[in-house]
């Protein structure tokens, strides 16, 4: 538990990660996914609690805690006058290495994490993506066998998030045991071997992706006709067959519909919207995003700061339309 001031940030949160997986922690701004961190990892002391990082109490041992673990957060902690091998060097060094070994250690992370052309430039010439990386790297000088990353991927252009998305995948490959926190829910759908949903500093859900997505129904139809005069029409046609309630975007319109019975179901909407002389300009069928187990869970979707509010929706429901917008 933790509050600052009357704030409570930390209410109560139970993890458990079993040695070489991933879990992937959740949640929208403010839910306590940093905390969290900042308490595993000996900066932030809770209030109350109790809390083990690789079988050693944190709150008793930080030092050695400290020993054990690396930790890449939202911004890149590098030195901007250093070069990045000086950077590696200087944390091996911290760390207790000789200098042979800080230095044969930087040259490896630095071939790894791509970084051969920039090695001898100070990191203040780095772009984003080059920084995010070297801070990466640092974080894996001493081999830690527990990671803790923090937003890693926040900020990065797509190319650079699905080259550190390589590198993770690459230490959970090689037994890393890591606690993940993002806000892009497909880094946690790809990565994560287990995901808890924190909300208001508790965990409000746990599972797979796969189970969390189980709880908002099972397959969606999502159809997109553009001439919004049809709209009703083909939510007329479609309503039938439906699990639960369909929404409809009018924005965009995008008509969302919970089926059960996968492709023939699909088929044979098709078939009436065809009966009826509706063809519209999309169709597909899909399962549940983690996105919508936002939604569910939580009343409002997980996005990064900055992004657009979602238009309105309207929701139909045993015949009654609703209009709801959401509120980050």
């Amino acid at each position: 538990m933790k509050t600052f001031g009357g704030v409570r940030a930390l209410a109560g949160v139970d993890l458990h990660v079993p040695e070489g997986t991933v879990l992937g922690l959740l949640g929208p701004n403010g839910a306590g996914k940093t905390s969290t961190v900042r308490v595993l990892t000996t900066l932030l002391r809770p209030d109350a609690g109790r809390a083990f990082v690789a079988g050693v109490d944190v709150l008793r041992h930080p030092d050695k805690v400290r020993g054990l673990i690396g930790l890449s957060g939202q911004y890149a902690a590098v030195d901007e006058y250093l070069t990045g091998t000086e950077n590696l060097r200087m944390v091996g060094e911290l760390y207790q290495m000789t200098t042979r070994e800080a230095k044969v250690r930087a040259k490896e992370l630095i071939e790894w994490f791509n970084l051969g052309a920039a090695a001898d430039r100070p990191a203040k010439t780095y772009s984003g993506g080059m920084r995010r990386r070297l801070d990466l790297a640092a974080a894996l000088v001493v081999r830690p066998p527990v990671m803790f990353l923090d937003e890693p991927t926040t900020g990065l252009d797509p190319h650079n998030r699905i080259a550190l998305w390589e590198v993770m995948e690459s230490l959970a490959d090689q037994g890393s045991t890591i606690l993940l926190t993002t806000q892009y829910l497909e880094e946690a759908d790809r990565l994560a071997d287990d995901i808890a949903v924190v909300d208001k500093g508790e965990v409000i859900a746990r599972g797979s992706s796969d189970e969390l997505k189980a709880r908002v129904g099972n397959e969606r139809v999502e159809i997109v006709v553009r001439d919004r005069d049809r709209i009703a029409a083909t939510v007329e046609a479609i309503t039938g067959v439906a699990t639960a309630g369909v929404v409809v975007d009018r924005r965009t319109g995008r008509i969302t519909v919970p089926v059960d019975g996968g492709a023939p179901v699909l088929a044979g909407m098709i078939n009436e919207l065809e009966c009826r002389g509706l063809r519209p300009d999309e169709i597909c069928l899909r399962r549940p995003t983690l996105d919508e187990v936002f939604l569910s869970l939580t009343g409002h979707a997980d996005v990064p700061d900055g992004s657009p509010a979602p238009s309105p929706v309207e929701v139909r429901a045993g015949g009654t339309r609703v209009a709801a917008r959401e509120e980050i």
